[in-house]
Order: C-alpha cells, then sequence, then structure tokens
C-alpha cells in the first residue's frame, strides 16, 4: 500500500472511501429540463473513473420552486429526478467511487422571474447585491412547508441511489437564517444564535427522520463571513460545534467568507493571481476545535497542497474541484505516479464565470470537460501512421500537436517567434495572469514526452510545407491586432498587445477604447495607469468588459479603482486627428445625437484580431479537401471526410483566431475535435 497521506482510505461512518481527494459540489449547467441525463452522467462518471474518492454533484439541487435556479441548475423537488440519479449513481459506484448531492433552497439568491415565477423569501426583505430581487420575508408556512420540501428531497436523493446529501447553507437560505445581517425575524428563528440555528438544525431534524441513521448527511457552511455585523470567527466555532453536538450531520464543510457580491464569491473561491489555498489554516482551525470530520476546498489546484492539506492534518478530505474540470485523471496519475502529466488548473474561472453568466461550464483549456459524449479525455492511438504538419505554437496549434502526436502520428510544428505560446505568452505578462503559461508549458511537455519536431524562428511559407510532404496541414497562426476602425486617424492609434508587450510606452493622458471587451483591454489600462498616467476607458456597450465575466473582473477593479482611471459606457470612438502633440478624439454613440471630443496623447484600440491566413489561403488550392470543414462532423465528433479535389496532396484545417477572433478555449476546442480523429 502506498504510504502517500492522499492515498490512504478513510472511514465516513459506514461509508469506506479510498483516497482522501473528493470533488465537491458543484453545478456545471449541464442539466436538461433539471434532470442529470447522459451529458450531467458522462461528465460526472469520467471523474470516478479517474479514481477520485468521491464526487459530490450540483451545487446545489433546488428542493422547492420557490428556489428557482438563475443557472441550468438540477430540480430536486421532481420525482422524475429519481431515475435519471440511479443510473448515475450506479455508474459511479461501478467506478468504485461514492457518490454525494447538495441540496439547498436559495432565498434570496435568486430571483422572482425565474421559474414559475413566485416571491422568493429570505428571513428580510434585504435583496442580495449579485441577484438584485426584493425578497418577501419569510412567514411560519412558508417555514413548514422549506423544511418538509427538505426532507422530501432528501429522501428521493436516497431512492436515486446516493450515498449522502450535503446541505449548502453558505449564502443560500440556511445561512441567511443563520447570519445577523440577514435575519430580521422575531421570535423561534430570529434573534439569538440558538434562534437563528433553529431553521437549520429543523432542516437536518427533518431530512434525518425521513432518510435514517446510516445516510451521511453534511453541510457546507461559512465559519465566517467576513463582514462587519456579520458571523465572526468566534460564532463560526461555536456553531461548528453545535453542528457536530446535535448529532444530526456526519462532517463539516468549511468555508470562509460571504457570496453576496462579486468580489465576496472571488474571495471565497479564488482566481489566477489570488493566493492558492487562502481559507485552509482556517478549516484546520475548526477541525482542531471540533475533532469532526472536515472537508474543504478553495484554489487547492495542485498536488502538492492537497498533500500538505492531509499530511499536516488540516482537514479530513481535500477537494480539489476546479482542478478535476481541468484533469479529471488526477488521482490515477498520482497512483501510476506521473503527476507531472497532470493537466494544470490555471485559475482562469473560464467555467464558473461562464455558468454565472448563464452558460454551461468548461475547462478554459480541456474542451472535453462537459463534452464526453463527443470529446476524449484520452486520445486513442490511430491505425495509420500520418505526417502532420502543424504551423503556430499558440494554444491551438500546440492542442492539435499534442493530440495528433498522443494518436502515434509524426508531428512537426513551425513557429516563426522565439518562443511558444502565442497570445498567452502576451497576457501572461501581466502578473495576476501568469498562471496561462501553464496551459503552453503543460502542453509542450506533453508534445516533446511524444516526439513532436518544433521549428522556431521560422517563417512557414508554402514550400516550407511542401518539403515536409505532410498528409494533414493545420494552419494555427494566430491574428494581429484589428486596430483600422475609425472613419480617419487609424494610423494615430496603437494596440492594446503594443502596450502590453512594450513595445510602446504608456502616454500620460490615455484614451483606451474597447469594444473587444476581453482582457487584454483592462490589462493595457492597468498596465498605462500603474506607470502613473490617466487613462479613460469607452466602450460602446451597456456594460465594460462583457468578456472578461464577473470573478474575473474583480482584481481588474479592485487594482483599477485606485488608479486614475474612468470608465465610460454607451459611447463609440470615431475618429482621431492629430493637434500638435496631443490628439483629438472625436466620440459619437449608437443611440445618435451625440458628438464630442477628449484631448488626450495616445489612443490605445482594443477591437480583436484579423487573422493570419495568407498561408492557408495560398495551400488551400493543393489540398484535397480544399479547406472545406465538415460542420456535421466537426459537431457529432467524426472524422472529416471532405473531399473536394481528388489530386489534393493533403487535408488543409485552419483554426483559432487564424479562422476568427475568439479565444483560448475555442482555439483549444478547434484544435482537439480537428486532431482527435486524424
Amino acid at each position: 500500500m502506498s504510504n502517500d497521506p492522499l492515498l490512504q482510505p478513510y472511514q465516513l461512518k459506514h461509508l469506506k472511501l479510498r483516497n482522501r481527494i473528493i470533488v465537491t459540489s458543484h453545478e456545471p449547467a449541464y442539466p436538461e429540463d433539471g434532470m442529470p441525463k447522459e451529458r450531467y452522467l458522462a461528465y460526472t462518471v469520467e471523474r470516478a473513473k479517474g479514481g477520485v474518492a468521491m464526487t459530490m454533484t450540483a451545487g446545489s439541487a433546488a428542493v422547492s420552486k420557490d428556489s428557482p435556479p438563475v443557472f441550468n441548475n438540477l430540480l430536486a423537488y421532481k420525482d422524475e429526478i429519481v431515475p435519471w440519479l440511479k443510473a448515475m449513481t450506479d455508474a459511479v459506484h461501478e467506478e468504485g467511487a461514492a457518490i454525494m448531492i447538495q441540496l439547498t433552497h436559495l432565498g434570496r439568491r435568486t430571483r422572482w422571474d425565474k421559474g414559475d415565477w413566485l416571491p422568493i423569501v429570505a428571513p428580510s426583505h434585504q435583496r442580495e447585491a449579485s441577484h438584485r430581487a426584493f425578497p418577501k420575508k419569510i412567514e411560519d408556512w412558508d417555514i413548514e412547508r422549506i423544511i418538509k420540501d427538505f426532507a422530501d428531497a432528501a429522501e428521493r436523493m436516497k431512492a436515486g441511489g446516493m450515498d449522502g446529501v450535503e446541505l449548502e447553507a453558505y449564502g443560500h437560505l440556511l445561512d441567511q437564517f443563520v447570519s445577523p445581517l440577514t435575519n430580521e425575524l422575531e421570535g423561534p428563528y430570529g434573534g439569538s444564535l440558538d434562534n437563528r440555528m433553529r431553521f437549520c438544525l429543523d432542516v437536518l431534524k427533518a431530512i434525518r427522520k425521513r432518510v435514517g441513521e446510516e445516510f451521511i448527511l453534511g453541510i457546507r457552511y461559512t465559519a465566517d463571513e467576513c463582514l462587519p455585523g456579520g458571523t465572526g470567527k468566534a460564532d463560526g466555532l461555536e456553531i461548528s460545534k453545535r453542528l457536530k453536538e446535535s448529532g444530526l450531520i456526519d462532517y463539516l464543510n468549511v468555508i470562509r467568507g460571504h457570496i453576496d457580491t462579486d468580489a465576496g464569491l472571488t474571495d471565497v473561491i479564488p482566481i489566477q493571481g489570488m493566493a492558492n489555498s487562502p481559507h485552509l489554516d482556517f478549516a484546520g482551525e475548526i477541525r482542531a476545535a471540533t475533532d469532526f470530520p472536515t472537508f474543504h476546498a478553495a484554489k487547492i489546484p495542485d498536488v502538492a497542497t492537497a498533500r500538505h492539506a492531509i499530511a499536516s492534518g488540516k482537514v479530513d478530505m481535500i477537494g480539489m474541484t476546479r482542478a478535476h474540470m481541468t484533469d479529471p485523471h488526477i488521482v490515477r496519475k498520482i497512483m501510476e505516479k506521473r503527476e507531472e502529466d497532470i493537466r494544470p488548473c490555471v485559475g482562469a474561472n473560464y467555467c464558473l464565470d461562464r455558468i454565472y453568466q448563464g452558460g454551461a461550464a468548461y475547462c478554459i483549456h480541456n474542451a472535453a470537460t462537459g463534452r464526453e459524449l463527443t470529446m476524449p479525455h484520452v486520445v486513442k492511438k490511430a491505425d495509420i501512421r500520418k505526417k502532420v504538419v502543424v504551423i503556430g505554437a499558440g494554444p491551438g496549434g500546440l492542442e492539435a500537436a499534442r493530440v495528433a502526436a498522443e494518436r502515434g502520428h509524426d508531428v512537426v510544428v513551425f513557429e516563426a517567434a522565439n518562443d511558444p505560446g502565442g497570445q498567452i505568452r502576451l497576457t501572461a505578462q501581466s502578473e495576476r495572469r501568469r498562471e496561462m503559461i501553464s496551459i503552453i508549458d503543460w502542453r509542450m511537455n506533453q508534445c516533446e514526452k511524444n516526439g513532436v519536431v518544433f521549428h522556431f524562428n521560422t517563417w512557414a511559407e508554402a514550400d516550407t510545407v511542401e518539403t515536409e510532404r505532410p498528409d494533414v496541414v493545420i494552419i494555427a497562426t494566430g491574428g494581429m491586432p484589428h486596430t483600422d476602425v475609425l472613419s480617419t486617424g487609424n494610423e494615430l492609434v496603437v494596440s492594446a498587445w503594443d502596450i502590453i508587450s512594450g513595445d510602446v510606452k504608456p502616454g500620460s493622458n490615455v484614451l483606451i477604447f474597447d469594444d473587444a471587451g476581453d482582457h487584454a483591454g483592462l490589462q493595457a489600462a492597468e498596465f498605462i495607469a500603474k506607470a502613473g498616467a490617466k487613462v479613460e476607458i469607452m466602450t460602446p456597450d451597456r456594460s465594460f468588459a462583457p468578456e472578461v465575466m464577473a470573478m474575473n473582473l474583480v482584481p481588474y477593479m479592485r487594482s483599477l479603482q485606485n488608479l486614475d482611471v474612468t470608465f465610460t459606457v454607451t459611447f463609440r470612438l470615431e475618429a482621431v486627428e492629430k493637434d500638435g502633440n496631443q490628439l483629438i478624439a472625436h466620440v459619437g454613440s449608437d443611440y445618435g445625437g451625440v458628438a464630442k471630443q477628449r484631448t488626450v496623447d495616445q489612443v490605445v484600440i482594443n477591437h480583436g484580431t484579423i487573422p493570419l491566413d495568407e498561408l492557408y489561403f495560398e495551400l488551400k488550392p493543393f489540398s484535397a479537401n480544399l479547406g472545406e470543414i465538415s460542420q456535421q462532423q466537426l459537431i457529432s465528433g467524426e472524422p472529416q471526410a471532405v473531399v473536394r479535389n481528388p489530386e489534393g496532396r493533403f487535408q488543409l484545417f485552419r483554426i483559432g483566431d487564424a479562422v476568427a477572433a475568439r479565444n483560448t478555449h475555442a482555439a483549444i476546442y478547434d484544435g482537439l475535435r480537428i486532431a482527435k480523429d486524424l
């Protein structure tokens, strides 16, 4: 038996967990009609195949109709969920893992115009900043109904084969009762800590009565809201002890912080550029004070941190949830002593930011996550070895090269720059986004292990490609900044890339026109403002940087709001003219009737990229498919079989920004789904 702390089994009541790593409850927003159907099952089972001790699903499943999900969650209040759960739990158990589910009533953390348009309820009329809806102050009959809803839902989960249920408290209705900031009730459920905890304990009692003593029951809760007037650390320790002493639960899952604002949520679930494991020591304090099984997860991205968490006795089970979205086979690779092959979570938070914006969760650099029905996590060997030439060593090109090499093909990559990385190497210039370079480093390591040949400082031309006698050519040349967007004065502006790369020094009074709305605009603003300049960020949109999304926006705002930066929405830069050593910026509006001017000394444009596609079009006439991609075969995950030119000498594909300006995930997804069937 291994002496690795992470690989030691753990006995949780009657349930023997095969190691110490769990995937904590989260909702990837894959349900169909509120049910965990084939896609949800495939995603969940993949983590079980990868060796995790226990996977917890649904963050969180709704127990009541007046707890409508604000994104695509499971609906635990429907009887028809039981057979779907049974299929999933059986499949997970067959892989040797345990499975639990998280239940909740959202309280005020939702909206009345979702679901059945029922009034939302909370122990006060205070709205939550994130979701903006004003709740009805909960009544006695609401409380009785919701307690029963929790018990009914737990009974369904048990019928569905779950090993247990975890209650989501922090930020949700249970916590809204406990926190003095959100509980304005009088009488049995408001006032003293005893009264504020009563609702939670009543829910636990009702569930325990319904599911029996053997069923695992836990709670994920905040033991310190980190808010003036809220549940503080001393209260949190007392709450933790009372939960244990109730005899109703089997473990504590500790959180520190609050989630009622984007900033609060980001501190609870930190993103790249923020400290790893910021709340682990606090969870350890709870474990020491209660001497009770304790779970924890919050930016535990790497095996070393997880191993320390267990070896030091801070927690009994450690959650690596986003890390398992990046690589579902972490435990298997640990067991096989292949930790260097683990795909690293870079904390980009593309997964969570997407679901909070109404999309499905995808990992920024594992395009198979959430697409297990059509995309492989482990690539199969090809029947016939081919020569594959890739032009460009950005994320898309490297993914195509990696996958083709793992298929067993002879792969050659040409890159014009000194180093791999493309736009990621540029974005990693910001200290806070430095972790992004791991996307490139991991792929380079995997490519080199599989014999990919690289030619850097090489501008590939048609003859370069033809000399290799390829069977397949993949153009991943990316794009260049598109700044030619003004009616006049395009020659007077610089790009956001020029600033980030250091090719152009920041001015002292700068206008950034950002209608791409991605990281580059805000990165450039931060570079310029930190150099001491006055900066205005202007966008024609009704909000700025929409592609950055909520949680990634938080660290930018914490930086930029402390610098000389202003934000202007709904205005469009139309033209620039020179006036001595100054620039006159002419500003209009898509809404019409506006003509303004700004006098600045530098104008920066962030308007996406224009494809570098000359080589593609030069090679196109000589290819068998004339560059055509079958959309249906691409979508369904089938090999590309288009033949438009029988005399063609190779298949030709282009991916990523060489097609059109998109993002890192799109480029990697392109690379995976083209190369996996070569």
